[in-house]
């Protein structure tokens, strides 16, 4: 395993909370404006309907990742859309006050701190990571999967961040974009001004641990190297790469499904889920 073992400035105790929540937030506005995990909106759908999961928990949250986007496209289609349940080690109170005044009817966030290392029991579903599983050494990730493939619960592991030259050189536009961005991030705050254009400590946190995330980045690779061991006739691991937006998205997903089912029954569901257009 090629992996670095470095440390990002955000996800360090002593960085100032008012300042990760700036930085997150920065983040989340990226995600939406250039939908850098669309492409495996499909997939990540097709593992739920498969596995029949009807929760969602998400680990490292920060300020919702893609499922603010999601929660709504899956809830248009046919079919019942999964409850899912945003949580962190640092919850983001901003985010917290959002969803709830926005009412949303099947996304929540836990405020209450949540280690995806140590999950509570009470915290069962279908488990997804984005963009911060690189955050964990070898043996935590390979924890963190194991207690999934133990307890037969399904689990998705995406991340924009590769150990590769066009990656790195595409993180100089992100401090870039969080300037063009800052004043549209809602609610509007004069401090997320400040920390962003009068003295740039979002923007350049956001490049260097930009850098560091693809210095720490798993391959695929490594990924299937984490997994080794964990196999059974009920569970299905899926290990790739989806193309199609700003950067490929390099995922692992882990789901159980019902060995009655025939490998033909299972990919006409997945076909099926495809093909179905969302509800007008």
């Amino acid at each position: 395993m090629h992996r670095k073992t470095w440390f990002e400035f955000h996800d360090h105790p002593v960085y100032p909370g008012f300042l990760r929540d700036l930085v997150t937030d920065a983040l989340q506005a990226i995600w939406n404006t250039m939908e850098i995990y669309s492409p495996v909106g499909p997939r990540l759908e097709r593992a739920l309907t498969v596995s029949h999961a009807i929760r969602v928990i998400d680990l490292c949250s920060g300020a919702g990742g893609p499922w603010l986007r999601f929660s709504r496209e899956f809830a248009r289609r046919d079919g019942p859309a999964p409850e899912i349940l945003l949580t962190d080690r640092f919850p983001s109170k901003a985010m917290i006050r959002q969803i709830e005044s926005a009412a949303e009817q099947r996304l929540s966030y836990n405020p209450d701190p949540v280690d995806a290392r140590l999950i509570p029991a009470e915290l069962a579903g279908f488990r997804t990571i984005f963009s911060t599983f690189h955050h964990f050494e070898p043996a935590e990730a390979r924890s963190i999967l194991r207690n999934a493939f133990d307890q037969r619960l399904g689990i998705g592991i995406f991340e924009a961040a590769k150990r590769d030259l066009r990656t790195i050189v595409s993180v100089i536009g992100v401090p870039l974009l969080s300037l063009r961005l800052a004043p549209r991030i809602r609610p509007f705050r004069w401090s997320r001004i400040f920390w962003t254009w009068c003295l740039p400590l979002v923007p350049l946190t956001l490049w260097t641990d930009g850098v560091l995330s693809c210095l720490r980045s798993y391959s695929q690779a490594d990924l299937r190297e984490l997994i080794s061991g964990m196999a059974s006739q009920d569970y299905r691991w899926e290990i790739g790469e989806e193309q199609g937006g700003p950067v490929p998205v390099t995922y692992l997903l882990g789901y159980p499904f019902s060995p009655l089912q025939s490998q033909y029954e299972i990919e006409a569901a997945l076909q099926q889920q495809v093909e179905t257009p969302p509800a007008a």
